[in-house]
């Protein structure tokens, strides 16, 4: 049996992620901020014994081409899919119906997931499915995804949707105006959205186009939602994207992860980690490779001054771990409370001075975990410009947390103020570079576009899962290759090759640089 396509389609920030891991059961980052899912991710599963590949695409909030996450996720749809699964937030469900619009004006089988009902429910803002249902001539399926509500009606309205090919809506349906088991009742990609062409594949709508559709969304949604009584007043500007109280909140908030890092990452290293391998394993190791190992420079290379199997495991476990653990919690409860994005929000004028816009802290203060993410994640940015300035900073001003651990192990129980100045200079250096490149390089004047989610409480499940998945990235990613490194210098050390190189560079080491002998080698 054929392999059938499904693509997940969605705004950022709307559980699309979670929907994903329900369906394959893969286990991925779900986030509270854009640029998680900046690269597609692909799974698999079987729908009423259909193998089929599920691709996650990347959040966007448009089809227009404006970044590379939009270039995706249209290459996506261009090639024509079995089914789209189309999810929307329940709170802002007009600007997830301007999207919607855009994708069913490419004619393919689509469902449409209305997520996050509970927060729609305690605002008191009441959707009506069925004629949002009928209203389009699309399956909707109303759905709580981190509490796993719906989930199993997505699967069984995906399963009607690849069954009867032309729609996902249910058999014998009774509502006015659907389109079930009839083809032809569907309303026409033209009726939905006036830039839709012959083939299928519009490309990006006119201004015009683009101002309909939004009215079309409105209008959409005025007739399927009831907004709570009392919701016309005027609404109230979150203190955290103002000047103040933000900035002082910012340093707070910022501060207390600053100390969060250190604090738990040193009890963590002092009271578990270092007893643990001082006391039990090197031991334990030692005595083996004494007991079975009877060359000495063998022994050198696996036990000595460098030892591969002492170092190899102290450096990046013992020594930077702990700070791994503790900074990306830290960076997960800010992702899942919703406050990264309102940082960014906060900082666009500041960043707008040296050619950012606000949405660039999140790839900034990712690359302050791992580079890698970092630099994924500037994929969503608006222009080429911005792009090659955030991967620039990120390469060349901002520490990554296996770096971080080792100044915080090395200084911080000498003195916490020389710990502080080494990122105070790190932040320094992103100003001074970023300066000078937006003289450098030309390109648009930056803007802003980001959705400033609702602060929820983080789910411990969901960060747990974050953490653990991170921290499995840092031993793959970051911890084998250093392994590898310290054996490749405790071969280096205990043969003489790096006495021999410290000689030519003590000049410049301990001469210039002023540093002690010790350090040379």
């Amino acid at each position: 049996m054929a392999t059938k396509t499904v693509l997940l389609m969605g705004q950022p920030n709307v559980g699309k992620s979670v929907v994903f891991c329900h369906l394959t059961g893969m286990h991925i980052a779900v986030s509270n901020y854009p640029g998680t899912t900046v690269d597609f991710t692909e799974g698999s599963m079987e729908i009423g014994g259909v193998p089929c590949r599920l691709i996650d695409a990347p959040g966007t909030y448009g089809l227009n081409a404006t970044n590379e996450a939009e270039q995706v996720a249209i290459d996506l749809l261009e090639q024509q899919p079995s089914a789209v699964v189309c999810v929307l937030d329940a709170i802002s469900l007009e600007s997830g119906l301007h999207l919607l619009l855009q994708v069913l004006d490419y004619g393919l089988p689509t469902i449409i997931v209305v997520n996050r009902q509970d927060l729609a429910q305690k605002r008191g803002l009441q959707i009506d499915h069925r004629r949002l249902q009928a209203e389009l001539g699309v399956e909707v399926v109303p759905t709580v995804a981190v509490a796993g509500e719906g989930l199993d009606d997505v699967q069984e309205a995906l399963h009607r949707l690849l069954t009867n090919g032309a729609t996902g809506c249910v058999s014998g349906c009774e509502i006015s105006g659907c389109c079930a088991g009839n083809p032809s009742a569907a309303p026409a990609p033209e009726a939905l959205c006036p830039a839709a062409g012959a083939s299928g594949n519009p490309g990006p709508a006119p201004m015009s186009a683009q101002a309909d559709l939004w009215a079309r969304a409105e209008a959409l949604t005025a007739r399927v939602s009831v907004e709570p009584e009392g919701d016309g007043a005027p609404a109230r500007v979150d203190p955290l994207i103002r000047p103040w109280p933000g900035i002082p909140m910012a340093l707070g908030i910022v501060g207390l992860m600053f100390g969060l890092v250190i604090g738990l990452g040193m009890g963590l290293r002092r009271f578990l980690l270092l007893p643990f391998f001082s006391g039990l394993v090197f031991p334990l190791i030692e005595a083996t490779v004494v007991a079975l190992v009877s060359p000495q420079w063998l022994r050198s290379i696996l036990i000595g001054e460098y030892g591969f199997l002492i170092k190899g495991l102290e450096w990046p476990f013992a020594l930077v771990l702990p700070y791994v653990l503790s900074f990306y919690l830290g960076l997960s409860v800010l992702e899942d409370w919703g406050y990264l994005p309102r940082l960014g929000v906060l900082l666009d004028g500041l960043l707008n001075k040296i050619g950012l816009s606000g949405s660039c802290i999140i790839p900034l203060l990712l690359g302050y975990g791992c580079g890698i993410p970092a630099i994924m994640a500037t994929r969503s940015l608006a222009s080429r410009k911005q792009r090659l300035m955030i991967s620039s900073m990120v390469c060349f001003t901002v520490p990554c947390v296996s770096q971080t651990g080792a100044f915080v192990s090395l200084l911080a129980e000498r003195s916490l103020v020389a710990v502080l100045l080494l990122f105070l200079l790190s932040l320094l250096s992103v100003v001074v570079l970023g300066a000078v490149m937006d003289r450098v390089f030309r390109g648009d004047a930056p803007y802003t576009l980001m959705e400033v989610p609702q602060l929820l409480l983080p789910r411990p499940k969901i960060l747990l899962k974050k953490v653990l998945m991170r921290v499995r990235h840092y031993v793959l990613e970051g911890a084998l290759p250093m392994i590898i490194a310290v054996l490749f210098v405790s071969i280096l050390y205990e043969t003489g090759v790096l006495s021999v190189a410290g000689r030519a560079f003590a000049p410049l080491i301990s001469g210039w640089l002023n540093l002690p002998d010790q350090a040379v080698v």
